[in-house]
């Protein structure tokens, strides 16, 4: 312990000593040493760089723990000296001790410069192998085979290339296996030979064998992915096509598809079902959708049932868009079948809405907070896509809830503010202008969780299977206020948003931490608190409030229940990213033929971006700017191919590139194309047929392949065998051009059997079936041989025509004829001669078939020694009209050319061949052959130069590649001579007549002549000839021309006598030409020049105040008699007067404001008889109209008149009266020009002492009297108005006239007891006046049966027979006199008279004055 002591104090000693040495050296001279800034703490983990004015020589010679370097062993070779000068003069001091310590200073600095320039050399290294390895990631790129292996067919010992193209970034390592077993270089046969050079992966193979037969793959990995190409080779050998093919032979025993799914079509949201079925059944299924294999779920839902397989998803989406794979496995064989699935949109919510985005995917989970990624949609609606609305859901509520205000403009947004331990589901919408579209399909179920949970708890196993659950919390132990976070730093940083993350303190407590973000412009210390309105639970905090251009420092503080921590290290200055522009859209777009609807396309990546995360394809037919989204699910690589198109029509694409930044703009259209199958082999060839036998030679025929594959066939290739043997020998090694072979070197004597292959661009097809076996025999028979090459034209319902090749064995003596013989049916042989007679043609057009029946066919050629044999059957030929089949149509074309026209549809490589007869081609000197494509159209005209009888006769004309489509045309010598009448009139044409010369006559009096024609050409020319010269345009006269619309106008104005004449319009245009003459003279023409000077005058009439409507009269529904003239042109001087037979009329109506003016007579009678005049005039001018409303106009007005009477009648009505049964109809007006009729159950009745008619102003009537029930019956009156006859009915009978009778009776009572009541008929008058003193006698006249009493009464009481009055009774007379009459005596006195039948009472009223006065004035004055 003393040592240690002892040690320790000698070290601080020197240590003091150094300082004060350090301290001395500086005084000396100022110099001080800098490390390099640039230097990074990992390098100053493993050599401590130590400033010189902290550190000695002797302590930096000390440090035998840190690791050396060279630079250390430069430093411990630089003191020794020093060191050694120090151990023997330790007590120098002074000027030595002060030279020595500014040679160490000296050491040092070489020493730090050393230093430094190790670390800058290691740190550029550093760099610029990060910049290598970020510019290798930026062109990384899965691997991919941009030209894949394609199968192929040779023969024996021929040599084949295989070869491919692999892209990929980094280069991938290409592995090549055959039937599964890899090639390795060391250990190819002899004859293999592969190739691996930038790219290009070829692998050669010579003198191939049946053992190189099989399946050839090539594999590509790297780390980012593996793509495989196959190709099959098939060697065709003596022993058999693909013979010694391993992989040909055991594929028979796989497992085969019967029938499989297409290319399928689904709506978004609804299920989607595929299906196949195989056999042998009972196979291991499974499926997978882009490589990824499918398993049952909730969504999927799998099926295998004996030899049927099915896949269904329920409620599809776009992330369900993809290559659809069933694969069956029998032991260690696979069979793979694939499609395409395309999820179309869903209709929008909103119209012109987007479409819904997809592929929402959640990351960085916490507490409270995640981070949501989506690809954006295809379709924009009416808009382009202005952001989105990211929308969540708590599992638990069900609700969903938008997480933003202001759309988000790029696909990725954090969601803050959720509640921790709780399940979140999220789902994202598309805005545009027309509103917000479909929601994307919402994510998984999310759990918000601390993610570092589990790094701070330990689980240990202890015995008896118990575990101790131990966190990191428990073994900090306690910890009351919170150490503050550390490294905070952006980990996200968009253009509208940052997210800023940090590290959890450590320790960090038991208790629940929270924090607190703050915030501060950079370069100032105003720390504001950012995170306000929501807790922080979680190392992630969203800062959405930043400003545009400004540069922030964030810091955190943890939060307990203890308090508050200090704050952490600010970060780094953090600023808003500029926005991310969308990616550019692909290049090159090229599209390749693939089948009958589908079109491969294959396209280049958009330049300049790695964040590109797939393509949107778009088609269109050419011309119509329909675009149609092909593809919702973005494509990641160049090539993708597009079904569902329609065959033969044309097509052009374009493509948008997918990015986090949005879609791109689209891409330049690519190329049209014209959708059609791609070409692959023929068929097999069929019908091998014997034509000759020499001895050693044979000419063999076969039947052209009944499919080509989509291009011509090349050539054929032969193969023979003799009879019984196994092995197959070629026969010729270049490819026979036609379908006849001539084999030598046969042996005589024996059977020699054939087949064929055909040959095209694609490869070879299938082998022919074998023929029979043919004896090679000299033939020496004398009848001939077999024709051959039957083939079949001008397919019909009811005909065909058959042609074949003459036969090339001869026999004895030429071929005279043939017969041709049918058979009904498939293999029916009975056959019967078409004809009686032999046919002198190798083609015969057979007739009068039944539609839809099944015929076969031959042939036998005849000579002089008999019949030879018969052709080969052809195949069975059903008799109906082939789709696209047209006839031959002859014409004449617009330059007057005879021509023979057809019309089909073809291919681009097919071609029209015309014949005559069909052999002979046409004579190129007489005709000319011209042929136009347009898609999958092709015409084709023959042309005639000068034709004559020499042409006459059969013409045939068929499609190259498909002679189904072919016809023939027989010109004949009728057909030769009604051509050329037409030719002769399209080469000498007329100018067509559309309207010949007409006379129009204006308003203005002015004349027009014109006719119409056709429409002319621009350069179509006029003369006008009248009276044999040309005349021109002339002041009076003006000639027009309009060549679009064939019009020729002349217009006189004004027309004079020197017009007079005829005229001719003599056109001419191009070759066409006509003329026209009119002949204007005498009659026409003075009613033409009449009827323009007629309307000269009302057009100068109409110049001033006229009449627009005359004077004309009517009769209203009200039988309103109206007179009525209109005005125009009129002003505020302008005046209007009537007149009737001269004199001024004042009972008019004049309306100025619309001109009208009206006379009315409610009632008309002789009196509105006369002539009528109206007036219209001012200083401009007058205007009169007249009307004669007299003789045959007035008797007219008097029918119009009773018509509208007898119109306006009622139905006829029945009333009673007390002399009988009136019945009547009532008319608005009734006049005596009106004729009435009554009848009587259909009898006029004449007026006698029961019936009386009469009439009134608005009623007609009749009158039954005293009737009786023989009056019941029809009644009808009948009311002629001149012209017409009007009938009203009434049936009175029944009810009806059973009323009308009980009421008739009763009014008659009425009027009898009426007749006989008690009642004054005349005598007193109102009010009487008589002086005093004088007598007054009132007298009244009584009638009444019996006789009335009578009563007077003076003011309503009776009056007795006494004193001052005296009264007077008699039969029909009673007066009463008041004698020396007083003032007292003025009142009201009353005669009252009375009978059984009824009472009367008159009043009279006297007043009484005095002598002197004046009596009343209304009294009548008595005395």
């Amino acid at each position: 312990m003393e040592t240690k002591t002892v040690m320790r104090r000698e070290q601080e000693e020197q240590s003091r000593q150094m300082s004060h040495s350090v301290q001395l050296s500086s005084h000396i001279k100022k110099k001080t040493f800098k490390s390099s800034g640039g230097e990074e703490a990992a390098y100053a983990d493993f050599y401590p760089i130590i400033p010189a004015d902290l550190m000695s020589v002797k302590e930096i010679l000390d440090m035998g723990d840190a690791p050396r370097h060279r630079t250390w062993e430069i430093l411990t070779g630089t003191s020794a000296a020093d060191g050694e000068y120090r151990r023997t003069k330790w007590t120098l001091f002074g000027n030595e001790a002060e030279k020595m310590e500014i040679a160490v200073i000296g050491s040092q600095r070489l020493l730090r410069k050393r230093v430094d320039k190790l670390a800058l050399r290691q740190q550029a290294q550093r760099k610029a192998s990060a910049h290598i390895k970020y510019l290798e990631r930026l062109s990384q790129k899965a691997p991919d085979f941009a030209i894949p292996l394609r199968a192929h067919t040779v023969w024996e010992r021929m040599t084949v290339v295989l070869s491919c193209t692999v892209q990929g970034c980094p280069p991938p390592k290409v592995t090549w296996y055959k039937d599964g077993e890899p090639l390795h270089r060391a250990d190819l046969p002899w004859n293999y030979r592969l190739q691996q050079e930038f790219g290009l992966n070829v692998l050669e193979i010579r003198r191939c064998s049946p053992d190189d037969a099989g399946e050839y793959r090539v594999t590509a990995k790297s780390p980012l992915g593996e793509a495989t190409t196959f190709a099959t080779l098939i060697v065709n050998s003596y022993q058999g096509a693909a013979a010694g093919s391993e992989y040909a032979r055991t594929s028979v025993q796989e497992a085969q598809f019967d029938e499989t799914f297409p290319p399928t079509w689904v709506q978004e949201g609804d299920d989607l079902t595929l299906r196949c079925t195989f056999n042998p059944p009972q196979q291991e299924v499974s499926w997978f959708r882009d490589g990824v294999q499918l398993l049952p779920s909730a969504a999927v839902d799998l099926k295998t049932c004996g030899g049927d397989a099915s896949v269904t998803v329920r409620a599809a989406h776009k992330e369900h868009e993809g290559v659809y794979t069933v694969r069956l496995r029998t032991g260690d064989h696979v069979q793979e079948h694939s499609a395409y699935v395309y999820v179309k949109d869903a209709s929008a919510e909103v119209f012109g809405g987007p479409a819904s985005p997809l592929a929402v995917q959640v990351s960085d989970v916490n507490k409270n907070y995640v981070f949501l990624t989506w690809q954006p949609p295809s379709a924009d609606g009416v808009s382009h896509v202005e952001g989105y609305y990211v929308e969540k859901c708590d599992v638990t509520q069900g609700e969903w809830v938008r997480c933003n205000v202001p759309v988000q403009k790029a696909c990725h947004f954090p969601v803050f503010g959720l509640q921790e331990g709780a399940l979140y589901r999220f789902r994202v919408r598309a805005v545009n202008k027309a509103g917000a579209g479909r929601p994307s399909k919402a994510t998984e179920p999310v759990l918000t969780a601390d993610p570092l949970e589990h790094t701070r708890t330990t689980v240990v196993k202890v015995a008896g299977g118990r575990s101790i659950t131990i966190t990191k919390d428990e073994l900090e132990g306690e910890v009351r206020i919170p150490f503050p976070p550390t490294n905070v730093r952006a980990c996200e940083v968009s253009d509208t948003y940052v997210v800023l993350c940090w590290d959890e303190p450590e320790p960090r407590g038991r208790e629940p931490l929270t924090f607190h973000v703050e915030r501060s412009m950079a370069g100032k210390d105003s720390w504001e608190l950012a995170s306000l309105d929501t807790p922080v639970s979680s190392p992630r905090f969203p800062a959405l409030d930043l400003v545009k251009g400004g540069q922030y420092c964030f810091r955190v503080r943890s939060v307990n229940k203890y308090g508050v921590s200090e704050p952490s290290e600010p970060s780094r200055p953090v600023w808003l990213a500029e926005p991310r522009a969308p990616p550019a859209p692909p290049r090159s777009i090229l599209p390749i033929r693939d089948t009958d609807t589908s079109v491969q396309l294959q396209w280049e990546k958009a330049q300049d971006r790695d964040d590109v995360l797939g393509y949107y394809l778009y088609y269109s037919e050419l011309g119509q700017q329909d675009w149609h989204t092909v593809n919702n699910k973005p494509v990641s690589g160049t090539r993708f191919t597009v079904h569902g198109l329609e065959t033969g029509k044309e097509y052009v694409f374009r493509a948008k590139s997918v990015s986090r930044a949005g879609n791109s703009i689209y891409s330049n259209e690519s190329e049209p194309i014209l959708v059609k199958s791609a070409i692959h082999v023929p068929s097999a060839p069929s019908a091998i047929a014997l034509l000759l036998c020499t001895g050693s030679e044979m000419v063999l025929s076969w039947r052209a392949p009944a499919r080509t594959g989509g291009a011509p066939v090349l050539g054929y290739f032969l193969d023979r065998r003799e009879e019984g043997a196994e092995l197959w020998r070629e026969v010729n090694v270049k490819a026979a051009r036609e379908r006849r072979f001539k084999v030598g070197n046969l042996d005589s004597g024996r059977f020699h059997q054939f087949r064929v292959f055909a040959a095209n661009v694609a490869g070879v097809g299938k082998p022919s079936e074998a023929s029979e076996a043919f004896l090679c025999e000299k033939w020496t028979m004398a009848e001939p041989g077999p024709p051959y090459d039957l083939q079949f034209r001008e397919v019909r319902d009811s005909s065909l025509v058959l042609l074949w090749a003459a036969p090339l064995y001869q026999g004895r003596g030429p071929v005279t004829g043939y017969v041709l013989e049918m058979s009904r049916g498939d293999q029916w042989e009975d056959w019967m001669a078409v004809r009686e007679k032999t046919i002198s043609d190798t083609h015969y057009k057979v007739s009068g078939l039944q539609a839809g029946q099944t015929y076969r066919f031959r042939v036998s050629a005849v000579n002089e020694a008999g019949r030879g044999g018969a052709s080969l059957p052809t195949e069975p030929v059903a008799a109906e009209t082939r789709p696209g089949a047209r006839d031959i149509t002859m014409g004449v074309d617009d330059d007057g050319f005879i021509f023979l026209g057809y019309e089909a549809e073809a291919d681009d490589e097919s071609e029209a061949l015309w014949r005559r007869d069909y052999a002979e081609p046409i004579d190129a000197g007489r005709a000319r052959e011209e042929s136009t494509k347009k898609g999958l159209s092709i015409k084709s005209v023959v042309t005639f130069s000068d034709p004559s009888e020499e042409d006459l006769g059969l013409y045939t004309v068929e499609i190259s590649d498909n002679p189904d489509l072919s016809s023939s045309y027989d010109f004949t010598a009728e057909d030769l001579e009604r051509l050329k009448e037409l030719s002769w009139q399209v080469r000498n044409p007329l100018i067509g007549l559309k309207s010949g010369w007409k006379i129009d006559v204006d308003e203005t009096g002015g004349v027009r002549l014109w006719l119409q024609t056709e429409s002319l050409s621009d350069s179509a020319e006029i003369r006008l000839i009248f009276n044999d010269r040309e005349i021109f345009s002339a002041p009076h006269r003006k000639i027009n021309l309009d060549r679009a619309k064939g019009l020729v106008e002349i217009l006189f104005d004004p027309l004079s006598r020197e017009d007079e004449g005829s005229y001719t319009a003599q056109l001419r245009d191009g070759r066409a030409k006509n003329q026209f003459t009119l002949v204007f003279v005498d009659k026409n023409f003075r009613e033409t020049m009449a009827l323009a000077a007629a309307r000269r005058r009302d057009h100068q009439r109409k110049l001033g105040p006229h009449f627009q409507e005359f004077l004309s009269w009517s009769v209203n529904e009200d039988c309103v008699l109206i007179m009525k003239c209109k005005v125009t042109n009129t002003s505020k001087d302008t005046s209007l007067k009537w007149f009737k037979d001269g004199a001024a009329e004042s009972r008019y109506a004049y309306e100025p404001s619309s001109g009208v003016s009206t006379l009315t007579f409610p009632q008309v009678t002789k009196q509105e008889a006369g002539s009528y005049r109206a007036v219209v005039s001012d200083a401009r001018g007058e205007d009169v109209s007249s009307l004669q409303l007299t003789g045959d106009e007035y008797d007219e007005l008097l029918r119009q008149l009773s018509k509208q009477c007898a119109a306006s009648a009622s139905p006829l009505r029945v009333e009673s009266t007390a002399d009988g049964l009136r019945l009547y109809c009532t008319l608005k007006y009734y006049t005596q020009h009106l004729k009435t009729t009554w009848y009587f159950k259909d009898k006029r009745i004449d007026q006698d002492v029961r019936t009386k008619t009469g009439s009134t102003v608005h009623k007609v009537w009749m009158e039954v009297l005293n009737p009786t029930e023989n009056n019941q019956g029809k009644y009808t009156l009948e009311m002629f108005d001149g012209s017409e006859t009007h009938r009203r009915h009434l049936d009175l009978s029944g009810q009806v006239f059973a009323d009308a009778l009980l009421e008739h009776q009763r009014l008659k009572q009425a009027a009898i007891r009426e007749k006989n009541r008690a009642k004054v008929t005349k005598g007193l008058p109102d009010a009487v006046a008589i002086m005093e003193r004088k007598s007054l006698c009132l007298t009244c006249f009584i009638d009444g049966q019996p006789a009335p009493e009578v009563f007077w009464l003076r003011n309503d009481r009776e009056i007795f027979n006494q004193g001052q009055f005296v009264i007077t009774k008699e039969p029909q007379c009673s007066s009463i006199t008041i004698n020396d009459v007083t003032v007292e005596n003025s009142g009201k006195y009353s005669i009252f008279v009375r009978n059984q039948h009824g009472s009367e009472t008159v009043d009279v009223t006297v007043s009484v004055y005095k002598s002197g006065e004046k009596p009343p004035a209304n009294a009548v004055e008595m005395g």
